[in-house]
């Protein structure tokens, strides 16, 4: 069992319509079987004193990140739509710390960075300070999709000099391609994140 005390923060990964409902634009398979197993870790991460952040895409309806737009993926996450909200079993407290990314014209897989598609640089979104700010030494991460959201927030994390957990059960993979999801957890490892 992951421990959580005021040094760590749980970030949980774009727990959105779009990614964890079956109706959503992007539905990850399984995404919407994981919120109990998110929904225990922020119990968990809660009553041991964690700061827990989560973290939205927040496209604008036209960004290169569509395949409309030339991009790879299906519109999703369009700021201020049903897509783009929290899933409604997710736990949420009342004043929730949210870092929004891919609010522009920007490619958004980091929770802690986001890709300058005009300048092709990397740009850090507001995580890094937040989690600084409250002396945040290790991070465990969990959400969507454990193949490119979940895998490029920990990678970061790691980069950055943070602990970093991934709790498997507690995330799913898109798999683009087969055996995605399995490739992501083993480059996560290698990298120093401890999956458990």
């Amino acid at each position: 069992m992951t421990r959580y005390d005021r040094s760590t923060a749980l970030v949980v990964v774009d727990v959105q319509n779009d990614f964890a409902d079956p109706a959503g634009g992007l539905y990850v398979s399984g995404g919407d079987a994981i919120v109990d197993a998110v929904n225990d870790a922020v119990d968990a991460a809660r009553a041991g004193g964690a700061l827990v952040v989560y973290t939205q895409d927040w496209h604008p309806p036209d960004t290169p990140h569509f395949a409309v737009h030339g991009g790879t993926w299906p519109v999703h996450c369009v700021r201020d739509t049903w897509g783009a909200e929290l899933h409604p079993r997710l736990t949420v407290p009342d004043d929730p710390r949210i870092v929004r990314k891919g609010t522009g014209y920007e490619d958004g897989y980091s929770g802690f960075t986001v890709r300058d598609l005009e300048r092709d640089v990397d740009q850090p979104t507001a995580l890094d300070d937040l989690l600084r700010a409250e002396h945040v030494g290790a991070v465990v991460i969990v959400g969507l999709a454990t193949d490119v959201c979940v895998k490029a927030t920990a990678l970061d994390a790691v980069r950055l000099g943070y602990r970093t957990t991934v709790v498997r059960g507690a995330t799913a993979a898109v798999e683009l391609e087969p055996g995605d999801g399995e490739r992501a957890l083993a480059e996560m490892a290698a990298a120093g994140v401890t999956v458990v």
